[in-house]
Parts: C-alpha cells; sequence; structure tokens
C-alpha cells in the first residue's frame, strides 16, 4: 500500500526551524557576494517549496508571522525617510524625473496586461509593481558604491520615496475596488470615495506633522516629555512600547478607511524623526526593529514568498518574458527621459535610469498583498517575483558600470573644464 503524504504537514514550530534556518544560511551566502540576503531568502523557500522539495507549505501560522515581517519591513523604511525631504524633492525641475519615472513604468506595464488580455485588477497591479522602486534596496545599493551622499544617489533616492508613497497611496485605491463589478460608474464611485478616504488620511498627516513641527520649534518638547513618560513608566522596554503604539494607532485608522494595515505603519513611521524624539532614542528604536525584522521576521516573510512561488504555476512563458523586458526598459527609459527633460547630461541620465530600476522589497510586499487578496493569479505572483529578483540582482551592476563611465570621463578631463556630468556626480 502506497502512503500518501501530499497533504501531510511538518510541526508549525519545525517548519519554522527550518524555513529561518535556510533562509539565513542562503542570505548569507547572497551577503558574501555584496547582494541582498532577501534574494537567497526567496531561493530558501523556492526550495522548500512547491517548486521544489515541497517540504514546507504556508499555513496560516506562517501568513501571521510573515504579516508582521511585512509590518517590521514597513517600519524600517519609513524610518529612512526624513518628511523634509520628501517636499524639498516635489520641487523644481526634479518633479518631471519623479514623475515620468513611475507614470512610464506604470503604462508600460499596463499596456503588457492589456497586450495579455489579463483582467483589470490585475493589469493595474502588474503596473504598479513595474512602477515601484524599492527605497530600502536602493539605499543599500547606493551605500555599497559609496554613491549614497552623491547628487545622483539622491536624485535616486527621491525617485524612490516617490514611488512608495505614491504606490502604497495606489494599493489602498485598488483594494477599495475589490468586489465592485468594474464597471465605469462602479470604478468612478469607488475610486471617488477611496480618494476622498485617502485625502482625509493625508488631512490626518499634514495636522500631525505640523502639530509636531510647532511644538519642536519650541524646544525639544516632545523628547522632554518622552524621557519623563519613560521615567515613570516602570516596565522593560518602554520606548518601545510607545513607540509601537504610535505606529498601530495610525495602522488602526488606514484599517479603519479600508487601506491596508501597511499604509498607516509606513506613513507614521516617516512622522518620527531624530528632531522629534532624539537621536538615541531613535537609534534605540531602529536597532530594536531592525534586530527583530531582519534577524526573525523579514527572513520568515520573504521564505514564505518563496514557498508561494509556483514554477509550475507559469505557462504563458512570452507574458514572463515581457514583464521582464518592459519592467527593465520602461523604467530606465522613465527615469532617463525625466532626467533629459530636467536638463542632465546623457551619462547622468542614463545612471539615474538604471539606478531606479530595482524593485526588491517593497514591489515584493505590494504583490504579496494582492496574492492574498486574490487580486492576482499564482502565476502572475510567480512572474512578479521573478521580476522583482531579477532587477534586483543586476541594479548594482549596471550602476557601478554607469558611475565608472562617469569616473573614466572625470580622468579624462582633469586638464580641462569640468563637464556637466562631473558636477552631477
Amino acid at each position: 500500500m502506497e502512503l500518501d503524504i501530499s497533504h501531510f504537514e511538518l510541526p508549525f514550530f519545525t517548519n519554522l526551524l527550518i524555513l529561518l534556518v535556510t533562509a539565513r544560511l542562503l542570505g548569507e551566502v547572497f551577503e558574501r557576494f555584496k547582494q541582498p540576503s532577501m534574494i537567497g531568502e526567496i531561493i530558501a523557500g523556492i526550495i522548500l517549496g512547491p517548486s521544489m522539495f515541497d517540504i514546507i507549505h504556508r499555513t496560516e501560522s506562517i501568513q501571521v508571522i510573515s504579516d508582521l515581517g511585512v509590518f517590521l519591513l514597513i517600519i524600517l523604511a519609513g524610518l529612512e525617510i526624513e518628511v523634509e525631504n520628501i517636499l524639498k524633492s516635489f520641487r523644481g525641475k526634479n518633479l518631471i524625473i519623479l514623475i515620468l519615472g513611475f507614470i512610464v513604468p506604470l503604462g508600460s506595464g499596463v499596456l503588457v496586461g492589456h497586450f495579455f488580455g489579463l483582467q483589470i485588477m490585475t493589469t493595474m497591479f502588474l503596473g504598479l509593481c513595474i512602477a515601484i522602486t524599492a527605497l530600502p534596496v536602493s539605499i543599500r545599493i547606493l551605500m555599497d558604491l559609496g554613491k549614497l551622499n552623491t547628487k545622483i544617489g539622491q536624485t535616486i533616492i527621491s525617485n524612490a520615496i516617490f514611488d512608495d508613497i505614491l504606490a502604497l497611496s495606489v494599493l489602498g485605491v485598488l483594494l477599495n475596488l475589490k468586489g465592485t463589478d468594474l464597471s465605469f460608474h462602479a470604478i468612478l464611485v469607488t475610486s471617488s470615495i477611496s480618494l476622498l478616504k485617502l485625502l482625509l488620511f493625508i488631512s490626518i498627516l499634514a495636522v500631525s506633522y505640523f502639530l509636531i513641527q510647532k511644538i519642536t520649534n519650541k524646544g525639544n518638547y516632545i523628547e522632554v516629555s518622552l524621557n519623563k513618560l519613560l521615567h515613570f513608566m516602570k516596565g522593560k522596554e518602554s520606548l518601545f512600547v510607545v513607540f509601537f503604539a504610535f505606529i498601530l494607532l495610525f495602522s488602526m485608522v488606514t484599517e479603519m478607511l479600508g487601506f491596508h494595515f501597511v499604509i498607516g505603519a509606513f506613513f507614521a513611521s516617516m512622522l518620527l524623526s531624530e528632531s522629534i524624539i532624539g537621536k538615541k532614542h531613535l537609534e534605540s528604536v531602529q536597532h530594536t526593529t531592525s534586530s527583530l525584522a531582519n534577524g526573525f521576521l523579514a527572513p520568515i516573510f520573504f521564505a514564505a514568498i518563496g514557498l508561494e512561488f509556483n514554477f509550475f504555476s507559469i505557462n504563458n512563458w512570452w507574458l514572463l518574458v515581457a514583464v521582464v523586458l518592459v519592467s527593465y526598459f520602461s523604467k530606465i527609459l522613465g527615469g532617463y527621459t525625466g532626467s533629459k527633460i530636467a536638463g542632465l547630461n546623457h551619462k547622468t541620465s542614463s545612471v539615474i535610469g538604471m539606478g531606479l530600476n530595482a524593485r526588491g522589497i517593497m514591489e515584493l510586499v505590494i504583490a504579496n498583498i494582492a496574492y492574498k487578496a486574490n487580486l492576482i493569479t499564482s502565476e502572475i505572483f510567480s512572474i512578479l517575483v521573478i521580476m522583482g529578483v531579477l532587477t534586483t540582482l543586476t541594479t548594482p551592476i549596471m550602476l557601478k558600470w554607469g558611475f565608472n563611465r562617469i569616473e573614466k570621463a572625470k580622468a579624462k578631463s582633469t586638464n580641462v573644464l569640468p563637464q556637466k556630468e562631473i558636477k552631477e556626480t
């Protein structure tokens, strides 16, 4: 008699142990080759999942751990952003780069979906995932290349911030469209209601920001008050409790408005800067959050993405090729065209376009949310995972090549007047 093990499940903590150890081991391997550890963690899930050995399946318990991982990753991304930098990036010619760097790939992704006859919601999510530039991945790549604080580096980062904020906002609108008949009238009504809700949330954020700024301008009142509160509280890790209570408050508001909790978490964490809560407190929160996220929850989340990835679900290989090619071409074209219109030269514009190409964490988070909401199929999800991994792996190589071109031009012009591209580096 043949034993049927197709529905056999290992105990939860056994699954967790295997996932965590395998993910961290492969993540470490990729770190050694100066690649994001998330790539190795995803591959760990692919190896353990249905595409290869089919040892572990994504259960509800693993889903909960993954959601916590998403929550902390989004918070870490938000903590990297200064609201003042966002406001600065929306000024002048840089705004042209921001708009074209998002609109061109978004429109290209929508055209691909339409050409292959995909459903409207699937098409929109496809365009959205292609339009993203992952902020945490971009920061890491530029830091490794030593170009984070250059003019080109800051342009790429401001674009990544803009893309992440806009993508999360559009995500909220698309999730509210779920369950409608997607007729023109339904889309118009639902979109209008969603936009009003979004404007309400943005208004809450704006009021919170200006109140915080007004209080901060009078001195370090918030930091002093926070110190008094922490001194009064006798429990351990009180700062962590206060911090997460603030984040969860905004997450609760976004959920009440019908948006995903990550939107509230992302924007709330943006409000907490060094000037508000103090350098010591901010570093403490970042360290604790990063340790919990990168040490445990994030590897489980990325490995769980690998578990959901199913190589055998991909039937339309032309769609895969189209998505990958369009994701590269449209993002680079959008950044390049916007930079040229903004008055930058050819080499600088090329590097900016290449720098916007890494999708990484944010694209995978949004793809995962869409898949869990049954808005994209397993095939589309697997294609988006491949696209996210490929663009993240190749962006450092392309950027290094692009910066080397500028360095060579700089070396050639040692005895002549500096060229425009050198100043822009």
